[in-house]
């Protein structure tokens, strides 16, 4: 029994690991570097934008590949897959020598963390104790946060290194994805169905409440994930060096969501996801309306990452409610549509800045964020399995 607790305990560090990789440093680095980029490569908002929507499009293509390896039976190969785009992607951004170059880095670096969630949810649940399956996804999800501790730490210790940094990225990956695999007891074969499963298609109809929310709050998350950091140093005129101690609050604030778990299990999934909404929406709103003001931006910063993470665990844990069955599945259609969102998301923010004001920008992602507790909200009992329709 400790042998088992044992290894579950170290799956549950090197997946918190991997999604500290994956997402933290990886996929939100872009919007960290950012100012840098902005400077070194004369980026418009539009154009930065265009890239970051890119980087989430890159992040559905290999969720919905994920998928596809993990019904064939190989969610061992999909860590992997995630481990090499991460390691390929962060090498090509490292030598970015024009936009177009950084471009490519960002977007297949970005892209990795789509197929790291679903191994993850696999992994989890194919060693985890079912008891305990719940905290311990939230847990690894709160990976999110310590990356992007981690990452900011980095950026204002080794400020205008961003190179360097992202070749530390690379390595990185190919450790935590080793100690994860290492530590899973992967299941063989492809999962059989159980009894009374239903098809790809009802799912789709169980999540749909889930799907309208994680798409609109998605949209309005890539506000402060992407132009951010970008908005302390322009318009509130913060020292780099502050703003990116300013990150780590943020992400430091995400390591809360790892009792995202047990939010669900007090509140509620329609509860827990309208109280996270409400405190990310704030968030964004006061993060630009006072954005020269340290304090009260290290409190909204720190706000958004622990509403998103917990967000983002709420997902998870709804997914593997609603269809036990394809628990990794449903997780990776549900967070396709959180990136959908942020995709379309930082594509129109940009350009919404570009053409009226950060402000205006920040606000609208406010309003979406808002907007996706009331989609929510429309069914709220969709959001709830019904127990009696699962067979055992």
């Amino acid at each position: 029994m400790a042998r088992i607790e044992q290894r579950t305990g170290s799956l549950v560090a090197a997946g918190t690991g991997v999604i500290a990789v994956t997402y933290g440093l990886v996929r939100f680095g872009y919007g960290l570097h950012l100012p840098t980029l902005v400077s070194e490569f004369g980026l418009p908002a539009a154009v930065a934008g265009a890239i970051a929507a890119g980087s989430f499009a890159g992040y559905c293509a290999a969720a919905l590949l994920a998928q596809w390896l993990i019904t064939l039976g190989h969610p061992r190969r999909t860590l992997w897959t995630a481990c090499a785009l991460a390691t390929v992607g962060s090498l090509v951004t490292a030598a970015a020598w024009s936009s177009g170059s950084l471009a490519v880095g960002v977007v297949v670096a970005g892209s990795a963390a789509g197929a790291a969630s679903p191994a993850l949810v696999t992994a989890v649940a194919s060693t985890v104790h079912a008891a305990t399956a719940d905290r311990a996804q939230a847990v690894v999800n709160s990976g999110t946060g310590v990356g992007v501790v981690v990452g900011g730490l980095l950026a204002a210790a080794l400020a205008g290194q961003w190179r360097l940094l992202w070749v530390g990225f690379a390595v990185a990956a190919v450790s935590v994805t080793w100690w994860a695999d290492q530590r899973t007891t992967w299941p063989t074969g492809p999962a059989a169905p159980r009894a009374g499963a239903s098809r790809p298609w009802a799912d789709l109809a169980a999540l749909r409440p889930s799907l309208l929310a994680a798409v609109l709050a998605g949209a309005g998350s890539a506000a402060v994930w992407t132009f951010g950091r970008d908005l302390l140093t322009t318009t509130g005129g913060m020292p780099a060096t502050t703003t990116a101690l300013l990150w780590s609050v943020l992400g430091g604030a995400g390591i809360l969501g790892a009792s995202s778990g047990d939010l669900v299990h007090r509140l509620g999934p329609h509860l827990a996801w309208a109280a996270t909404a409400v405190v990310m929406a704030a968030a964004t709103a006061v993060l630009v309306v006072l954005p020269d003001l340290v304090p009260l931006a290290a409190l909204a910063l720190a706000a958004f990452g622990g509403s998103y993470v917990a967000l983002s665990g709420v997902l998870i844990v709804c997914a593997a409610r609603i269809t036990p069955h394809r628990a990794a599945g449903s997780t990776a259609i549900l967070f396709v549509a959180l990136t959908t969102g942020q995709a379309l998301g930082a594509a129109t923010l940009g350009a919404l800045a570009d053409a009226t004001s950060p402000a205006v920008s920040f606000l609208s992602a406010a309003a979406l964020i808002l907007l996706s507790s009331v989609a929510a909200a429309r069914r709220p009992s969709d959001l709830v399995p019904a127990p009696a329709r699962e067979s055992r």
